[in-house]
């Protein structure tokens, strides 16, 4: 079964892995995959690399 994304996901599981495990700087990553610096930042700081849920509470 493929991978959901929500409609505004711009990464996958694996770019996630791939940004938490990468010795690079911020701007090349983001440079790389075509992502903002702020979003890079984002899941590198996380443990997880799953999506937080979206939708109603």
């Amino acid at each position: 079964m493929g991978q959901v994304l929500h409609g505004s996901a711009r990464t996958t599981a694996a770019v996630r892995r791939a940004i938490q495990h990468s010795q690079v700087s911020l701007n090349q990553l983001a440079a790389h995959y075509g992502i903002n610096p702020k979003t890079v930042t984002k899941w590198w700081k996380r443990a997880s690399t799953e999506d937080a849920p979206m939708g109603p509470k």
